[in-house]
């Protein structure tokens, strides 16, 4: 679509009850995001009450007709999906703003591939519009869903606004409170007048004044009908609690709010160190698998239920809409002359419809077995149900799914499989609890004991951790030079491998709060087992294994190398040279920023060409920076900092493990060295020459 046109839902699709907007940018150095927003508007082009703005402090309709997904991240970005139930939408709302906005200074000219999507229920992409060059506005709408003679429309807009979100939803009629105090909010980020849900009761705006963007005319307003019949029911009489008066509502604040675990107190002297401390979830009893996978299960389902933005933040990769969920463990199902239990069932209700989920759980190294994935599969495909999930400590490779299961594309009703790994699950509970929130101390408190459980030694959800039998064949052949191209020993280690990394970026991104991501230099379209299979031959080759990880406030990508000849870790960072100033002052002021860093931190100067710049250690570089300056005045083009350390033998995650040593590696390189680096600068936006 271009800029400013328009089209009938109805001639692209005929399911388009409910749809699904997609919202998306790139961002090559991993450093650009924005947040969504939706505002439903009536015949005056205004919201009829603060509760008609959708945005990250006010997620989901009470009707379930919007609800803003998670974000989803592609390879070079994000994108946000937003559900709209279409059928359920007021009849007094005529349009509906589709809107993204930055903080902190940043604009959307710093963004590339601006667009937006729309898909029907299906999952069929009906639409798209691209956003060219935006400028430094700071929020856009990107579109508009809007009645036209009982039909549903979508028209691109592409309107920038230099306030952002607060003053697109002003121009709207939203009235907008941003001072933390005037909305009373308590120490752990939530208002007192907040419900155990976290919402903050609606207030009715004033009339704004302020112009609005332009949009399609209204509809002439119904003709009046005939007048009611005001003494045919008496007026019922107010209680006692309705003639007080009200505390005034809370208006909807931008500023983003979290509740925060409660701190510990100090011990004092009716305290013993031998006690230990009363656990919702105990583990104590914990004697077999079975006994931890019954347990894993059915802690993980019960906290889904009862703290809603964590159970949605699991379901929403797999595509369940937003809506009431209920979760039953050992569900007893027919299936031949044997019935069968999954070990849970998850159902969401909305609107009427429901989408339900079989769920397996694995814990320890209990692999999942395919006879009884393809049991379940069957089952969901007789039953009509959605989806089967698994869950296990083991990590899904792209392109690779962890159990083949047979799907016959003649049934009418498909059943998706899906696989949820224990590191995954404890990422999304460690980002609520520790950055995001959940608006409520009960809730926060729930994801904590999960946390624990999850991380306890005895619960056997602790996530990959056996790089497999092959790793120390792998490892002997390469130090005998005895392993040859083409061995399988040395695919199955490359797979392990990929999965620690992505293990590795989900408990990294936990503690940062950040999104971490592998980073793949590879052709578009490469078939991902092909690509497997040359890292592999590289590594008989070379002996080492090599990973790049993108993190969001990183100045460039984090690269992790092994070394299985030497049996070393190398992580390491390029920081690119500014674009003013002076070499000098460059060294000088990166010496100055890693006051902190280790001493024996390798830092070398990238100079231009395939000359080799000056390097050494921090300590030595200390007193001279200038010492890293290339005697012959090559240009410089960066630095690469480096930190070595010796990689653990064994094949699991012990102590002595190497597991254990790549993610203490990545997790003391991050914390000593990075966070003393400047963030990237915003990127600029590229010149177009005019057409």
């Amino acid at each position: 679509m271009s800029k400013g046109s328009n089209t009938a839902l109805s001639a692209l699709s005929e399911n388009t009850d409910s749809v699904i907007v997609s919202l998306g940018w790139s961002s090559p150095g991993g450093d650009g995001d924005a947040d969504v927003s939706v505002l439903l508007l009536g015949p005056d082009g205004k919201v009829r009450s603060d509760t008609d703005f959708y945005f990250y402090n006010n997620p989901v309709a009470a009707d379930g007709s919007v609800h803003l997904l998670d974000k989803t991240p592609t390879e070079d970005g994000n994108e946000d999906r937003i559900s709209f139930d279409l059928t359920v939408v007021a009849p007094d709302v005529d349009r509906v703003v589709v809107a993204a906005s930055r903080y902190g200074g940043a604009h959307f000219g710093e963004l590339d591939d601006l667009r937006v999507t729309l898909s029907d229920a299906v999952g069929e992409s009906l639409l798209r519009f691209t956003i060219g060059d935006p400028g430094k506005v700071s929020a856009i709408i990107f579109g508009e869903l809007y009645r036209r003679d009982g039909d549903w429309k979508f028209r691109a807009v592409g309107q920038g606004y230099d306030s952002g979100l607060a003053g697109l939803a002003t121009d709207f009629g939203v009235d907008i409170d941003d001072d933390a105090e005037a909305a009373g909010e308590d120490v752990d980020g939530t208002t007192a007048d907040e419900d155990i849900d976290g919402a903050t009761p609606a207030a009715t705006p004033e009339p704004a004044m302020d112009a609005e963007p332009a949009g399609p005319p209204p509809d002439p307003a119904p003709a009046p009908g005939p007048p009611a019949a005001l003494d045919a029911v008496p007026a019922p009489r107010r209680s006692a609690d309705e003639t007080r008066p009200r505390k005034p509502a809370a208006r909807p604040r931008t500023a983003k709010k979290r509740a925060a675990p409660p701190s510990a107190p100090q011990k004092s002297l009716a305290e013993n160190d031998s006690w230990r401390p009363a656990r919702l979830f105990p583990l104590s009893a914990l004697k077999s698998d079975r006994d931890r996978e019954m347990r894993a299960t059915s802690v993980l389902l019960s906290v889904m239920t009862q703290v809603p933005r964590f159970g949605r933040r699991l379901t929403a990769a797999f595509g369940a809409p937003s809506g009431r969920m209920e979760t039953f463990t050992e569900v007893s199902l027919p299936h031949g002359d044997t019935p069968r239990r999954p070990d849970g069932v998850i159902r969401i209700e909305r609107a009427g419809k429901l989408w339900t989920a079989l769920v397996e759980t694995k814990t320890n190294g209990n692999p999942l077995k395919a006879d009884q994935v393809q049991a379940y599969m069957d089952i969901a495909a007789r039953r009509g149900y959605e989806a089967v999930i698994t869950v296990s400590n083991d990590v899904a490779l792209e392109g690779s799914p962890l159990v083949d299961v047979r799907i016959d594309r003649r049934r009418k009703h498909q059943v998706a499989l899906w696989h949820l790994s224990w590191a995954e699950v404890a990422h999304q509970a460690q980002l609520l609890i520790r950055h995001e929130g959940v608006g409520n101390a009960a809730r926060t408190w729930l994801l904590q004991e999960l946390l624990h459980y999850l991380q306890h030694e005895n619960s056997g959800c602790h996530g990959f951790q056996n790089m497999g039998s092959a790793w120390v064949p792998v490892r002997n052949g390469i130090n005998d030079e005895t392993l040859c191209q083409g061995d399988p020993r040395a695919l199955e280690v490359v797979e392990s491998w990929e999965r620690l990394i992505r293990q590795v970026c989900l408990r990294l991104g936990g503690e940062l709060g950040q999104k971490v991501l592998p980073a793949q230099r590879v052709r578009r379209g490469t078939d991902h087992g092909t690509r497997r299979m040359q890292l592999a031959d590289r590594l008989c080759l070379e002996g080492r294994l090599h990973a790049e990880l993108r993190v969001e406030q990183a100045p460039g990508l984090l690269t992790v190398g092994a070394d299985l000849r030497t049996g070393r870790l190398r992580t390491s960072v390029e920081v690119p040279a500014p674009e003013q100033g002076y070499p000098l002052t460059w060294a000088k002021r990166l010496v100055r920023r890693l006051a902190e860093a280790p001493a024996d931190l390798h830092v070398e100067t990238l100079v231009e060409g395939d000359a080799v710049g000056p390097r050494g250690t921090l300590e030595r570089l200390r007193p001279e920076p200038a010492d890293l300056l290339p005697k012959n005045g090559t240009r410089i083009t960066g630095f690469r900092l480096s930190l070595l350390k010796g990689m653990g033998s064994g094949r699991g995650n012990a102590e002595s493990g190497f597991i254990r040593s790549v993610d203490d590696a990545v997790h003391r390189f991050y914390t000593t060295v990075v966070v003393h680096l400047d963030q990237p600068a915003p990127r600029r936006a590229a010149q177009r020459e005019p057409v």
